[in-house]
């Protein structure tokens, strides 16, 4: 039986959320989100295994036209979805592309001009933390008020993500990791390799539309999400 757990988060916007453990001992939880456009293709965060089950539903929404790594460490599965979608367009950082050289991609964030678009811009934003060590990307689907990301904002335990699984989802020692936590905040403070762009960047999502967000690893923030964000990010918004 699959441990993953497939929900409509809100109209169009499909999450496939399932166990996943860093170091092996972590429980982080992982998470690939799926949209529908309103051209009907669909834009996949490529992020868990495509599993049988995860594979129905993403067809069941549409043609796939993009597929996206959302920073330099979350690669692991995009081989499988670029050979179930030999057709969509693959974007990822430049350090994802220049590692998986046998795979074929259509952008890369951080070697393309800032000013580059892929095709899906209408409906989805994207912004790049260069100055971020993972390299991630934030993207705003517009429509449904949704932000999603990978490792920019944490809500831990993952409680969603292990409600299939025998395994506990509380963190070693500290249980969880909240965006109300000063742990979190401090965490996200260490990782930015250059403060500038962390403010810069940091500023343009606080600056968009949002009220939840669906975060690769821990349960989705349903209301209050940009006072989540907010909350995490407050040493690069108000330096």
């Amino acid at each position: 039986m699959s441990e993953t757990v497939i929900r409509e988060v809100v109209k169009n916007v499909w999450t496939f959320s399932r166990p996943f453990a860093r170091s092996g001992f972590i429980p982080f939880g992982g998470r690939s989100t799926a949209i529908k456009l309103k051209s009907g293709g669909v834009w996949v965060l490529a992020s868990t295994p495509l599993e049988p089950e995860t594979k129905a539903k993403i067809d069941e929404l549409g043609p796939v036209k993009y597929i996206v790594s959302p920073d330099a460490v979350h690669y692991l599965f995009l081989g499988e979805f670029k050979k179930a979608y030999p057709e969509a367009k693959m974007i990822a950082p430049v350090e994802v592309v220049d590692r998986l050289s046998d795979l074929k991609f259509d952008g890369a964030w951080g070697r393309d001009p800032p000013s580059m678009l892929y095709g899906f811009e209408d409906e989805i934003k994207a912004c790049f933390f260069s100055g971020f060590k993972n390299k991630d990307i934030a993207f705003l689907h517009v429509e449904s008020k949704v932000l999603i990301e990978a490792d920019l904002l944490f809500n831990l335990p993952a409680k969603e993500q292990y409600s299939k699984s025998s395994s506990s989802p509380n963190l070693p020692f500290i249980g969880g990791l909240s965006p109300n936590s000063w742990v979190h905040t401090r965490m996200i403070r260490s990782l930015g390799v250059n403060k500038e762009a962390m403010k810069r960047d940091a500023r343009i999502v606080a600056s968009w539309n949002f009220e939840k967000i669906i975060p690769c690893h821990g349960d989705v923030i349903e209301v209050d999400g940009k006072q989540a964000w907010e909350s995490v990010y407050k040493f690069y918004l108000t330096d």
